[in-house]
């Protein structure tokens, strides 16, 4: 099975060099998500709706690859401030409380002073 390749047709990927997604065998690997809006090009202010925004691009780009959040075996959050787990945590157990990948948290800075958060998922296509 060949290498897939998915953009989202943000310029950010064709910038920086890189695939919202690639799928590889019976894996896809979403690269690093943050909460724009790439209809409008804009990044809402809000932790929650950045977060929504984040896991609608991915749902998307794993549907594009064939595949769906009950897919998803490995979750990376990214955000700003510890402060911002109280209110996304309800956000990502609502898309992914019945799925339960293994996941992990951190409180790091990001590459734009607007992106307040990012997820990075890892989905494993079952036989």
């Amino acid at each position: 099975m060949p290498r897939q390749l998915v953009s989202t047709g943000s310029p950010f990927e064709r910038v920086a060099g890189y695939s919202r997604a690639v799928v590889d065998g019976p894996w896809c690997f979403v690269s690093g998500t943050t909460g724009y809006d790439y209809a409008k090009m804009e990044m809402p202010e809000d932790v929650a709706a950045q977060t929504r925004n984040a896991l609608a691009t991915i749902e998307k780009a794993l549907a594009e690859a064939g595949f769906a959040l009950a897919d998803v075996v490995r979750v990376h959050y990214y955000v700003t401030e510890a402060a911002h787990a109280d209110i996304v945590f309800p956000i990502v157990g609502t898309a992914f409380g019945e799925i339960r990948p293994a996941a992990t948290m951190l409180v790091c800075g990001m590459i734009k002073p607007e992106m307040k958060i990012e997820i990075e998922v890892t989905a494993l296509k079952r036989q």
